[in-house]
């Protein structure tokens, strides 16, 4: 357990707290964290908040490394982690990306109102579950060549672009146009290559899954519109990432670059920090390696998408006038990328390491599609099943106090074991159930690693945020279907 009590802080508003770089001599820069008092006790129940102040003696840190209301202890960094490094001084760390390299969120908006669909909710929870394959190691409905492993890599969500994959508006209204520049699949082991060729289009286990949802509050209608929300209506959220090809990824890194730290002579708290120089050959490779990861996750989201399109085509066509999804917008949660961010006064570009954190740029942000310029980036902040999700908006204050970043959900505060031990299976779904959502998993333990009682009130969560003026409320949606492996 952590020796850092809460008068370790300083505190800065309710929602803002800071431990100085003056706490222990190896830290280069402070520690911030953005949680309400309550979410920070809870905070020092795990190591998560010294896992933070470990991270803090990386070399070539700029301003803090902060932690989100949602932390929760990690490998290395903490989950809800953000740290920036300078590219000419600082380091790439995988302990700061995770092993589910590009886990996000994609939301899809729709017009059919609940009164609509729920003749047909059944039938639509059992399609998508046929569609949407889940699973430890299920594969997909394709096994792609070593040719298509290439390409996947290098264009990922546009390797679909000319197919039905995948509509212009969805690149447009992805992160980064759903794929990153500087993958190189030679930097790829060929065990990751040979794991990732029958799992796009795959759902996972654990904490993936994908949701049928109902739009039930609109907090700013100006966003909602602009977004396709509306109160009475429809969404869809799915979250998943890289599967078994970015996590044997970060395995291989995270072993590689364990030499890398002797050679450059980093001394690290805890080895599980584990980096390199960024402009050093691991480092770069690393950077290579880590960006196809992240290409195939955008895509991996892609094939789900158009699977789920699918479903609702099949089950409501002809039965409600506009059955069609649009998308809102796919983020990544899990991702190291090169941004121009304000340091000490100046634009800079960085490398920022988001773990289990999300992107939150405000509005006018270079790079927001069009439609969102005026509103800020849409924030996805899926709850527990059970729960509520949140659609959020990002603010100019993240962009000048934490990269542009923001939570990513509630935060476990059971481990998965803890859960299985405490929760009935059983008792659970019932409960779901009773609450009017219909869950399709694969594995009942499973289920129970899942439950709510396993995570933080994401609403506490999201009230943190925006206390801290790092994010802004749109909507609130609430799952009627749970598709889990």
């Amino acid at each position: 357990m952590s020796t850092i009590t809460e008068k370790t802080f300083t505190k800065l508003s309710d929602y803002e707290w800071e431990i100085p770089k003056d706490f222990r001599s190896d830290m280069r820069v402070p520690v911030r964290v953005f949680a309400s008092q309550a979410l920070l006790q809870d905070a020092l129940k795990d190591n998560s908040i010294e896992q933070a102040v470990n991270a803090s003696t990386l070399p070539g840190l700029v301003e803090a490394v902060m932690v989100m209301p949602d932390m929760h202890q990690g490998y290395g960094f903490p989950i809800g982690g953000v740290a920036a490094t300078d590219l000419e001084t600082g380091v790439i760390s995988p302990g700061g990306i995770g092993y589910d390299i590009n886990c996000g969120v994609r939301l899809l908006s729709s017009r059919i109102t609940l009164e609509e669909a729920t003749p047909f909710l059944s039938d639509l929870a059992t399609v998508v579950d046929q569609l949407c394959p889940s699973g430890v190691g299920v594969g997909g409905r394709k096994k792609l060549s070593n040719a298509e492993m290439v390409e996947v890599c290098l264009r990922g969500a546009n390797w679909a672009k000319d197919d039905v994959y995948t509509a212009a508006e969805d690149l447009r209204r992805t992160e980064d146009q759903g794929c990153l520049p500087g993958a190189d699949p030679g930097k790829v082991s060929s065990r990751a290559m040979e794991r990732g060729k029958n799992q796009l289009g795959t759902l996972g286990s654990g904490n993936h899954f994908i949701e049928v949802d109902l739009v039930t509050e609109v907090f700013d209608e100006v966003a909602a519109g602009a977004m396709g929300l509306y109160r009475g209506e429809l969404a869809v959220q799915i979250h998943t990432g890289s599967r078994g090809f970015g996590h044997q990824i970060c395995t291989d890194y995270v072993r590689r670059l364990q030499s890398a730290v002797t050679k450059y002579g980093i001394k690290l708290p805890d080895k599980q920090l584990v980096c390199a120089p960024i402009t050093s050959d691991e480092g770069q490779d690393y950077l290579a390696a880590m960006r196809c990861a992240a290409n195939y996750a955008f895509l991996n989201r892609q094939i789900l998408t158009n699977n789920v399109r699918q479903a609702f085509e099949t089950v409501l066509a002809g039965k409600v006038d506009r059955w069609q999804l649009r998308q809102v917008y796919d983020i990544a949660h899990n991702i190291g990328k090169f941004e121009r961010h304000q340091v000490n006064g100046d634009q800079k570009m960085v490398c920022v390491h988001r773990k289990g954190a999300t992107r939150a740029f405000g509005p006018g942000t270079e790079g927001l599609p069009t439609e969102y310029q005026e509103i800020g980036q849409p924030v996805l902040v899926p709850g527990s099943m059970g729960t509520g999700s949140w659609v959020l908006t990002g603010t100019e204050t993240s962009m000048l106090r934490c990269f542009g970043s923001c939570c990513q959900g509630g935060g476990r505060v059971l481990s998965r074991s803890q859960a299985k031990r405490s929760i009935w299976d059983e008792t659970l779904l019932q409960q779901l159930e009773q609450d009017g959502i219909d869950v399709r998993a694969g594995s009942l333990p499973g289920l129970a690693e899942e439950a709510p009682q396993a995570y933080k009130d994401v609403n506490q969560v999201v009230e943190s945020v925006v206390g801290a003026g790092i994010a802004k409320k749109v909507a609130l949606i609430k799952p009627l279907i749970v598709i889990k492996g």
